[in-house]
Parts: C-alpha cells; structure tokens; sequence
C-alpha cells in the first residue's frame, strides 16, 4: 500500500510482548495501518520499525513517537523485560523521521485523553461540570501498576513521569495488614502494584484461601470470569478486596494531585473489573477520606476502553511539539 510521502507519523506501543506500530494523519491515528508484532521474533527496536515501514509499502513518515512499557530519562527508555536500547538515535536511524519523541506508556495514556472517542470511556463516578484545562489524574492497572498527573498549560500539555506502584501499599484495618504479610516477599512491605496489578489479583484470591484454611489458585482471567458470571464467591470476594484497596490508592493520589478534571483508569486489569467496580464499593472506598469525603465529590472517575489510546496519545504529543511548544 503506498502512502503520500512526509505527510503521517508513525506511531509505536511497546508493550513487554509486542509492539504495535501505526500510522496518524495529525491526531488520528489511521486505524487500518496498525500492525502487531511479536518481540521476541526481533533483535530490537530498530527492525520492527524497519520491517512495518517495508509492510506499508516504504512509507517515509515526518515524525515518529513510541510509548515504552517502562522508564523514560533524557529521552532515552528502558524496558524490565526486553535488553533494546530505546532512544532518538535509534528512533532517527530507524524511521528518517525529522521529529522523534519517547514516551513512557501510562504518559501517553495522559496526552491520549481528550482526543478519544466519548463512547469508550465509561463513568464510574460522576464529577462536576470542569473547564476541559483542568488537572487530570490516568491511573494504569494492568501487568503492572502507575499513575501521573495531566496538566494542560499555557504552552501545551504536561504528563510528567511517575513511578507511583512502587509507593508502599496504604493499609486500613487488620485484613489488610494480613494481606500486607501474606504478599511482603524478600523485598519488605508491599508495593500498591504487588496486590493492584493482575498478579495482585491472583494474590488476593490466594490469601482469602489461606485465610478459609482452603488454599486454592487461580488466574487473574479466570477470577473475572467468576466474577462476570457470579459462579464463585471467593472470586467475588478478592474483586472486592482488590476494588476496595483501588479505591482507597486513587482517593490518595486524587488527593495529591487534585485531578478536579477527573481520574481516568486505563489498562486491561482496569477494564476487566470496570463493571464490577461500583457494586464492589469502589466509590465508598475512594470517598472514605474523613472529614474530607464532601470534598472527594469533586473527582469524576472514568474507564477508558480503548486499546490503543497509547497510539493516539503519541500522535498527539508529536501535534503538540511541531506546534513549538
């Protein structure tokens, strides 16, 4: 298929097992030009990019921006599971783009709201009428777990780095501190990302077993299926559990970060228990802030579902930039 040179970016998500790669006109990116592929298949970075630009028939793109599952410092990325070095040159050398610009996932999450299509994004609680300007918050959970404030300024938007799963878990009462034991590994005290994660999940349902004297596992899909089609109460139970402690950690950060444009849960884990959260007391739990729970109505809560908000979020951070900010 043959493009019209030097008018698309070419955008990337580079997940921990596969890359996606597309192709964006502005803001939009072109549905029809995403292609996936599998990592392992590949020596690095530079060769996926190579490769889809061969797929798309020698595009030649005027910018190029990847959103990394991992930290991003000095425009350079590193990723936990995958040795490929990630940076401009490499970005540069692959794509002959004039402009290129890294990203770390959950920041593209944040560049990405605002230009996504309304009917994908899901309210959990409802927040007052705001200015479309103010603060946000995009909390991930999936495979791992971040967030980061979404500021929009005079000179452009602002999603600035954060390794917010790596706090330690906020606990409430006695069951919890049990979890906190029963999940603390060779590392100490829990992180939030070792129960708010999938592997959370899977470890909540696994000390609620411990705690019946009737130890059984199961994986986080298959606690949602349960959960989906009310067939074990157990599951329920560690949804509850795991929607409960979601909502204690984002009332934090919402206070932190006053997101009085709304919290914004992205990720698989999130989408998967997103119909279960109001039954499962999320909004109790996100407003139980003492004296301050009047004032926790100020925060909207919302599910994005969309697969490839990341990819949007890079077309628009690279507008964003060719406009001279």
């Amino acid at each position: 298929m043959s493009h019209p040179d030097n008018i698309y970016s070419l955008v990337a998500d580079i997940g921990g097992t596969n890359t996606r790669v597309a192709l964006a006109d502005g803001k939009k990116v072109l549905t029809h030009t995403i292609r996936r592929y599998s990592n392992s298949k590949f020596p690095g970075l530079e060769s996926v990019l190579r490769q889809y630009i061969s797929d798309e028939g020698d595009v030649d793109p005027i910018a190029t921006c990847v959103a990394v599952a991992g930290p991003v410092r000095d425009g350079e990325a590193t990723m936990t599971n995958l040795d490929w070095t990630i940076d401009k040159d490499t970005l540069l050398r692959a794509t002959g783009a004039e402009t290129v610009a890294i990203l770390n996932d959950l920041q593209a999450q944040g560049h990405a709201l605002g230009h996504l299509d309304p009917e994908n994004i899901q309210t959990v609680l409802e927040g007052p009428e705001v200015p479309d300007n103010a603060a946000k918050l995009v909390v991930g959970v999936g495979t791992g777990f971040n967030a980061a404030p979404v500021f929009d300024l005079e000179h452009g938007r602002v999603v600035p780095p954060s390794e917010s799963g790596h706090a330690n878990l906020p606990i409430r009462n006695e069951m919890e501190l049990r979890l906190c034991q029963f999940v603390s590994t060779a590392h100490g005290f829990p992180a939030v990302e070792d129960v708010l994660s999938g592997r959370g999940l899977e470890r909540a349902y696994a000390f609620l077993g411990v705690e019946a004297d009737d130890p059984r596992e199961l994986s986080a899909k298959d606690i949602m299926e349960h959960c989906d089609n009310g067939t074990d109460p157990r599951a329920i139970e560690a949804a509850r559990l795991f929607t409960r402690i979601l909502g204690t950690v984002c009332g934090n950060l919402s206070l932190i970060q006053l997101p009085f444009g709304g919290v914004y849960l992205v990720g698989g884990v999130a989408r998967a228990i997103s119909a279960h959260l109001t039954a499962l007391g999320f909004g109790d739990a996100f407003r139980d802030k003492g004296r301050f729970a009047g004032f926790m109505t100020n925060f909207g809560v919302h599910v994005v579902h969309d697969d490839y908000a990341a990819l949007t979020g890079s077309a628009a951070h690279l507008v964003s930039l060719s406009k001279g900010h």
